[in-house]
């Protein structure tokens, strides 16, 4: 119905533009005072315009006519509000990248990304607008006494503390805004920058109620570490480092109801935690481990990898900055 209604428009415009330009004609031969037997042109000018005429009355009614109902809408999905701490470094771009790439498989997705940084900078900021995807930018500079050194080993301090429990609070208050009594449905998931996920992992989350849990590949020095289900209940995890800790999982393997986050207003990442105890110490107020929900087959499928970009090698790059030919520094990579 739509096109024909743009046709009969598109007819009626054209009609008028005849009507029209034929009148002008006769106006102008009238004004030059040549002699013409108009009365041919008149007939064809009467004839439009009862065309028209026509085509009018048929397109107000056309526009009385109601559409036939739209076809009851699904239950919308719970949104997965995804956090992803990020730092400036030469790979930044490209992990950012390639991670929104794969969110974009993914309905329902609010993407929360906060920079280690005392503003939002221009590469994250256009990189976000060119995404095609719902989010948030927001920043929160790490202390300069919890920053890992040039030299450091990556464990000795955690990273994105302050960026994670910032996405929180802006979680929180905008959740607390927001009206509708759907407002606290929602998943919430801690997506560091340079993992894999399989998008298969958002569909398991999706219908988390309190805490899900699941396996995560090339993680502590294995090659897995999950929790072990038996009759469908976590009842330990296998993993090679102090499995005595209260939930001794990667960052990559839960996912919270907003509900709960919610519920649970004092809910934050400890940076004072001891070296593996970051999860715990964010996990340890919301849910036991009678209560965690096991996904992925029972957590016998890996669908997140907690991989590592190799650091580039810019040695060759030196060298030419240093003979004033290096890149040109207006290329953002």
């Amino acid at each position: 119905m739509a096109t024909r209604m743009k046709l009969k428009l598109k007819t009626v415009f054209v009609l008028y533009f005849m009507v029209s330009l034929l009148g002008l004609v006769y106006a102008l031969m009238q004004l030059g005072g040549q002699h013409c037997d108009c009365r041919e042109h008149m007939s064809v000018i009467t004839q439009l315009r009862e065309e028209l005429r026509r085509l009018q009355e048929q397109l107000k009614k056309s526009g009385a006519t109601k559409l036939p109902p739209k076809l009851p809408a699904k239950p919308s999905l719970p949104t997965i509000y995804v956090i992803t701490p990020t730092y400036a470094r030469l790979v930044q771009k490209a992990e950012l990248t390639r991670l929104s790439q794969t969110f974009l498989h993914v309905p329902n997705l609010h993407w929360i990304v906060v920079e280690d940084s005392p503003h939002k900078t221009p590469l994250v900021s256009d990189l976000l607008f060119k995404s095609g995807l719902t989010y948030t930018h927001l920043h929160m500079l790490t202390a300069k006494d919890r920053k890992l050194q040039e030299g450091d080993p990556s464990w000795l301090k955690p990273r994105g503390v302050e960026q994670r429990n910032e996405a929180l609070r802006w979680l929180r208050e905008d959740r607390r805004v927001q009206p509708g009594g759907d407002r606290q449905q929602g998943v919430v998931y801690f997506a560091d920058d340079d993992n894999t996920y399989s998008v298969q992992i958002f569909e398991e989350m999706r219908s988390t109620q309190r805490v899900s849990v699941w396996p995560v590949g090339l993680v502590g020095g294995m090659k897995f570490e999950s929790p072990v289900v038996e009759g469908g209940k976590v009842v330990r995890f296998h993993t090679g480092w102090r499995p005595s800790r209260p939930f001794p999982m990667d960052m990559a393997g839960f996912s919270v109801s907003l509900k709960l986050v919610l519920a649970n207003p004092e809910a934050c990442f400890d940076g004072e935690a001891p070296m593996g105890f970051l999860e715990s110490s964010f996990l340890q107020g919301l849910v036991t481990m009678d209560e965690l929900e096991p996904k992925a087959d029972n957590c016998s499928k890996v669908l997140v990898w907690h991989t590592r970009t190799e650091k580039p090698k810019m040695k060759r790059e030196e060298a030419l900055q240093a003979q004033g030919l290096g890149s040109d520094p207006a290329v953002e990579v």
